[in-house]
């Protein structure tokens, strides 16, 4: 069992902090609001810490799970930040979707004091995280790797080494794509068919046995139909991401068409006013649209 810290307690860390406690891990956490710090320590046990430095200090591994760079930058730098309370030796461990230029200045600036840090961006939604079965993408040194994995199987379904820094984040990426394209095709496919007079939940009841079947389909197509969009990650953390996807786009020269269409089409949801609806809300676009 390992002394721990994780940074961050938002709908999928504090979950995956607590699977990390129950697990046997002695975990230190840490929130940017103290009082769901001091909930999740009243709930779970283990301790809080006022900053990301003191709940670091003395941890073989850190784990990480904020919002953006920025917020993942002010975790990791500066004199309170968790590299400065962390021996030689540690390791951080990100679960952040972030860039996977900002991935490489904090592997970088993490080496220099003798912390390895890898990227182990996450997929599963808040459903995952809650159920201790999040697919779990990861880049960095293999050694550093190999270390942290049986910590981060305590919420893992899945959990793989993708190459070096910044792989795990590219993989994240490739992870949204996917989603995007396969969300405005079920929307659309419903859609048409309420268009056409059809019963939607027959006619995923058939089409969910074939070709056409996707997790996005098993989960999602009652949700729509009932116009619940409640039950996921929110459409303004998806266009951040899918910001991040057309940024690297750019930079590998990638083709990404379908995936900046869908990225405008987020964009109409949060101009509905549904920034924080699901992403498959993209059905509820279509139906405004008559």
């Amino acid at each position: 069992m390992a002394k721990a810290a994780f940074l961050g307690l938002g709908v999928m860390g504090y979950p995956m902090a607590g699977h990390l406690q129950s697990a046997g891990h002695e975990v230190t956490v840490y929130n940017r609001t103290a009082a769901k710090a001091e909930a999740w320590v009243k709930e779970h046990g283990g301790a809080s810490a006022p900053t990301p430095r003191e709940a670091a200090a003395g941890a073989e591994f850190v784990m990480s799970c904020v919002g953006n760079d920025d917020d993942l930058r002010s975790v990791c730098l500066g004199p309170d930040g968790a590299f400065a309370g962390m021996a030689k030796g540690g390791v951080f461990v990100d679960h952040t979707t972030v860039s996977a230029s900002v991935t490489r200045e904090l592997f970088e600036a993490a080496a220099e004091l003798g912390i390895s840090f890898v990227d182990a961006p996450i997929s599963g939604g808040q459903a995952g995280a809650e159920n201790g079965v999040l697919s779990v993408m990861c880049g960095g040194e293999a050694e550093a790797y190999a270390r942290a994995e049986p910590i981060i199987d305590a919420y893992a379904r899945i959990c793989r080494r993708i190459g070096d820094s910044g792989a795990g984040q590219m993989t994240k990426m490739c992870n949204q794509i996917a989603i995007a394209g396969l969300v405005q095709g079920l929307a659309e496919s419903l859609h048409f068919a309420e268009k056409a007079g059809l019963d939607g939940r027959a006619v995923v009841e058939v089409i969910s046995q074939g070709a056409a079947g996707s997790w996005q389909m098993a989960n999602r197509y009652e949700t729509m139909l009932d116009d619940h969009f409640e039950h996921g990650f929110a459409v303004d953390w998806m266009r951040k991401d899918l910001g991040i996807c057309l940024d690297a786009a750019d930079e590998t020269g990638a083709s990404l068409p379908v995936t900046a269409l869908v990225d405008q089409f987020y964009k109409d949801v949060q101009k509905m006013g549904g920034g924080r609806w699901d992403t498959s809300s993209l059905f509820k676009r279509l139906k405004s649209a008559g």
